[in-house]
């Protein structure tokens, strides 16, 4: 596919054009030219949009769909519709589907349902058989299919021990290993993080401390194995500092953050709204200022919309039965926009890949062409016509976010809205 993109701002500080407005001149996937200005005498495709600026492609670590078996919930074809609208242009797909990926042929099902898209599918396998924390699911075969982690979707793994020989046996062909940070014992059937709000509401906690626990102990057995570790969607300060200091003693581990955790708070659950019912739970103010910082001095390595999509029958009832979750894709650059600079935000955006053994596109020339194409400075308020989701859960309903997205440019197509 050729395509002349015009006046675009690159944002990539990898570059030689960072900062600088551009034409952009693709043939066939590739990035043939990059000027101040391309004539087109062959009258190709011109991309010609309201103060355009393009980066590399995103990447998000952790998106849950629904298909095999909840695709009332989402679609894998809907999903990486709704991820290209979004602007990534590569998702790691969660395994918490009916049946769970836990085998070589569920994650050969999830590679073939997306390819030839637009949007990159890489699958995460479950760690263990059919995410029951019991016996460890066959990770070397997966990741001969195309895995690149294993996880059992936000359900703490027990048994020390078996995280232990899952760290042990996965570093013998430098498998990364996701552990969720929850002690099930600590935060029980908590619904909302254990504070003031929880006890005034008349709610169950989950503390801080369930997580904290849960992270002292993984970061004890990584220290043992030498594995290689993934602490998913941290949610607390006292998290933070366990991560920086591991970072120190210079142990082989990367952790991730949910942007909502790092804007909303315990508050907005006054109105018992099932929206704000997600997993970890929204924390207070203090805890998103420590994750915020954590972002900028690099102890968190990168943020994911930790996009899951769940259906009305089992979010709009009571709150204390109301599962977990928020859709988050089309909302993420948006939300996360109003928390950084535009250079902050997509470098968090970014640089998630190389933990997972991806390569990294410049926009340069001669380079394939994966790039998102964004305004960074419109202001708006995210309504629900917005939402691109079967699912309509989305945490960020009503609120101002700053930026939007026009689409993608990966795999040789373009996708715009």
């Amino acid at each position: 596919m050729n395509v002349l993109i015009k006046s675009a701002t690159i944002v990539d500080s990898k570059s030689d054009f960072h900062n600088e407005t551009c034409d952009i001149l693709i043939e066939k996937g590739v990035i043939t030219q990059i000027s101040k200005q391309i004539k087109n005498p062959n009258n190709i495709k011109e991309i010609n949009l309201d103060n355009l600026h393009v980066s590399q492609g995103w990447f998000d670590s952790s998106v849950s769909f629904g298909e095999p078996g909840y695709e009332e919930r989402e679609t894998i074809e809907n999903g990486l519709k709704t991820a290209a609208r979004s602007g990534f242009t590569d998702v790691a797909v969660n395994s918490n589907t009916n049946p769970v990926i836990d085998s070589y042929a569920d994650i050969s099902f999830l590679k073939s349902k997306a390819l030839g898209n637009v949007v990159n599918l890489h699958p995460i396998g479950a760690l263990t058989k059919n995410s029951d924390g019991e016996d460890l699911a066959e990770l070397f075969d997966m990741k001969n299919a195309g895995a690149i982690a294993y996880y059992d979707y936000q359900k703490p793994i027990r048994n020390p021990n078996l995280m232990k020989l899952a760290l042990q046996y996965a570093s013998n062909f430098d498998g990364l290993i996701y552990s969720f940070p929850q002690e099930s014992k600590i935060s029980g059937l908590g619904v909302m993080n254990e504070n003031v709000m929880s006890t005034s509401l008349g709610l169950k906690g989950n503390p801080a401390l369930a997580e904290e626990l849960q992270i002292v102990r993984d970061l004890f057995l990584l220290e043992y194995t030498g594995g290689k570790l993934h602490i998913p969607t941290i949610s607390s300060a006292k998290s933070v500092e366990l991560v920086r200091n591991a970072k120190a003693k210079k142990l082989n581990v990367s952790c991730s953050v949910a942007i909502h955790n790092l804007i909303l708070t315990d508050d907005e659950l006054k109105t018992f709204d099932t929206r704000f019912k997600v997993t970890p739970p929204l924390r207070t103010q203090s805890d998103c200022d420590a994750l915020i910082e954590g972002l900028k001095d690099g102890t968190i390595d990168m943020v994911t919309s930790d996009h899951n999509p769940i259906d009305i029958e089992h979010k709009k009832i009571e709150f204390d039965y109301a599962k977990n979750g928020s859709i988050g894709l089309e909302s993420a650059f948006g939300a996360l926009n109003t928390v950084f600079t535009i250079k902050k935000t997509i470098d968090l955006l970014t640089k998630g890949k190389k933990r997972f053994g991806m390569k990294s596109t410049i926009i340069k020339e001669g380079e394939k062409a994966k790039l998102t194409l964004f305004n960074p400075t419109e202001n708006y308020a995210f309504t629900k016509e917005m939402i691109l989701s079967t699912s309509k859960n989305a945490i960020f309903e009503g609120y101002q976010l700053k930026g939007k997205v026009y689409g993608v440019f990966s795999n040789n197509q373009l996708v715009l809205k």
